[in-house]
């Protein structure tokens, strides 16, 4: 008597199928499991290179007359906060085959692609301009407004001694300053263009008392460099959250087929 093959259930096809699954599962699992460990590790690492890019190189922000470098920088502070959560909560979604919480992982991945895409583009477009802005602006800025503001007053100092630099273009710039014209004052220029700061010491011009090189070229660099770092850390993420992504959507969709089995 024949017996119909396609009647015929062979229970090993069925055993090979969930171990497939589970296989695949759990290699994805460990993959997404390990890379949101070094997505952690780069939030930390993106939190800190905020922090370091807000508090030592935020001082002369008030000189650019610009909210671009400033918007860049809280957007990286921002991004890295997020980077950090994101991780925690995609370990734990991975590890537990919680479907709402990769759903939502995945979510986030994609709004920190869209902060970091924008934080990088802006820092981009920035650089392209820093030197038109700081032409246009810095000079205006110093000239008007030294001594009349506190924020500008200690930003110029800051930078004339950080940069051994003085004035805009040169020492002479200040001949024409605002706070020159209407001080009663006898210094030739601030005292924070002195080589050797002191009460005073600018009296005189004398290039072994004074710096003559002025202050535009040393800050466009110092602020190029850090939009740099901004736009390439920012653009770069971009292109790692993309397997995030992907690896966590197929998680997603294996746990729901092994539901249906």
């Amino acid at each position: 008597m024949n017996t119909s093959n396609s009647n015929y259930h062979n229970p090993n096809q069925g055993r090979k199928s969930r171990s497939k699954d589970y296989c695949g599962k759990y290699f994805l699992r460990n993959v997404l499991f390990v890379f949101n460990i070094i997505f952690f590790l780069t939030g930390l690492s993106l939190l800190g290179v905020g922090l370091y890019i807000r508090l030592n190189r935020h001082t002369f922000v008030s000189l650019l007359g610009s909210t671009t470098y400033p918007v860049s920088t809280y957007l990286l502070l921002a991004t890295g906060a997020v980077i950090i959560l994101t991780g925690v909560l995609g370990c734990f979604g991975a590890c537990k085959y919680i479907r709402c919480c990769l759903f939502t992982f995945a979510f986030l991945l994609l709004l920190i692609f869209l902060l970091e895409a924008v934080a990088g583009v802006l820092a981009y477009m920035y650089d392209g301009v820093v030197k038109e802005e700081l032409t246009r602006n810095l000079n205006k800025t110093m000239m008007d407004n030294y001594m009349y503001d506190i924020a500008i007053t200690q930003a110029v100092d800051e930078m004339q001694q950080q940069f051994q630099c003085c004035g805009t273009r040169d020492f002479q710039d200040w001949r024409y300053s605002k706070w020159k014209k209407n001080e009663n004052d006898t210094r030739v220029t601030p005292d924070s263009c002195c080589k050797t700061p002191s009460l005073m010491c600018a009296l005189s011009d004398s290039p072994n008392n004074i710096y003559y090189l002025g202050c535009s070229i040393q800050l466009e660099y110092y602020t190029k460099h850090s939009l740099i770092l901004i736009g390439g850390i920012g653009l770069g993420l971009c292109c790692v959250q993309v397997f995030g992504i992907i690896f966590s959507c197929c998680l997603i969709r294996k746990i729901k087929e092994s539901k249906r089995r």
